[in-house]
């Protein structure tokens, strides 16, 4: 059971609302790049890859509403529309590294004319989705292997199908160890303050017929205390050169958790989530998000009017708390300062602007 989460077709792009989740599956099309802005800023479309592709499509959308000859024009116009998409969400880097991909394209075809370059435009955007589809499968295939047959597996948040191309990260290699007949038990954490674990996380394992339990937030010290977690996987927004990795707010409460309690904490993620341009999570910008996601749940006040409210969406857990960092060409471990900066020499995602 893979799913398309978002897709080009027929020059309109078509994506799951994540909103909607679990009750109502509903997809919606658009040709229009602002729509698709607010979809990434609504969390309709979410996960650092999916927002790489999303970025990559928006750009196609933009291009594609163009209707002049002038080259200079287009550029500009292309430049202007990468800066509304990127404005959206700062703390996922594949965003970011998706519109530089798709800047360089027009970049490095000084000669051709905007025709040219709309087509360029939409074959490099399928080209990142069809590459992230395929990293998904090659680490799902590496996480696989870590997972003991008769595991607890307790993931966060949502990095599966939803929050990819296709497939997964975290999901991935869960997904693949149940197919290879391992026998497993998922806990996932609900993931305050909009549920995407409740929602998201176990909507797909269910799908998948995999045994999945779903737990409090401020369950999962007590559910590991009990031995019922034997390892963590998890996703990531940005990975940075030290290994420093930001994920949504709350997974390096799981990470500390984990350390205490002697269990392996693994971090899956492609390639283009690592940000060799930071040194350590210090650097890592953090979205704030509006207080209203805290205050209210699913429409309804919980607290007080005039109450002041700190949402990050995403928190930075150290490189020392993570046991491996999962990517499509194998299992990083510590130094991470040393692996990511081999990885990248020996295996340079494309990013022709770079």
């Amino acid at each position: 059971m893979y799913m398309r989460p978002i897709d080009w077709n027929n020059g309109r792009v078509r994506f799951i609302d994540q909103t909607r989740l679990p009750l109502e599956e509903v997809y919606t099309e658009t040709d229009k790049v602002e729509a698709l802005v607010d979809a990434i800023r609504t969390l309709r479309i979410r996960g650092a890859p999916a927002l790489g592709i999303a970025a990559a499509f928006g750009v196609v959308l933009g291009a594609h509403a163009f209707s002049g000859l002038n080259r200079d024009e287009f550029l500009h116009h292309i430049e202007n529309v990468s800066l509304l998409i990127g404005s959206t969400r700062p703390t996922a880097v594949n965003l970011s590294w998706a519109l530089r991909r798709m800047q360089s394209v027009v970049n490095n075809y000084p000669s051709h004319d905007v025709g040219d370059l709309q087509n360029l435009l939409l074959n490099e955007a399928l080209a990142i989705q069809y590459e992230e589809i395929e990293t998904c499968k090659l680490i799902g295939s590496h996480g696989a292997g870590i997972i003991p047959d008769g595991s607890g597996i307790l993931t966060y948040c949502n990095a599966g199908a939803l929050a990819t191309g296709d497939y997964g990260t975290a999901l991935s290699a869960i997904i693949r160890a149940y197919e290879s007949g391992k026998k497993i038990r998922v806990y996932v954490g609900e993931t305050r303050p909009l549920f995407q674990g409740a929602r998201l996380t176990t909507w797909e394992l269910q799908k998948y017929g995999i045994d999945v339990v779903l737990i409090t937030d401020n369950a999962a010290a007590f559910v590991m205390q009990q031995g019922k977690i034997n390892i963590v996987i998890v996703g990531a927004d940005r990975i940075v050169a030290n290994g420093d990795v930001a994920n949504k707010i709350g997974t390096y409460n799981i990470a500390v958790l984990a350390d205490r309690h002697k269990v392996p904490f693994y971090v899956a993620a492609p390639s283009s989530t690592i940000d060799p341009a930071l040194s350590s999570g210090n650097e890592i910008p953090i979205e704030e998000r509006d207080s209203r996601e805290v205050t209210e749940l699913f429409g309804h006040r919980i607290a007080p009017p005039g109450i002041t409210v700190y949402a990050p969406a995403f928190d930075v857990t150290p490189y020392e708390l993570v046991g491996g960092i999962i990517t499509e060409y194998g299992i990083l471990r510590p130094p991470y300062s040393a692996s990511i900066e081999t990885l990248l020499r020996t295996h340079k995602r494309p990013e022709r602007g770079s």
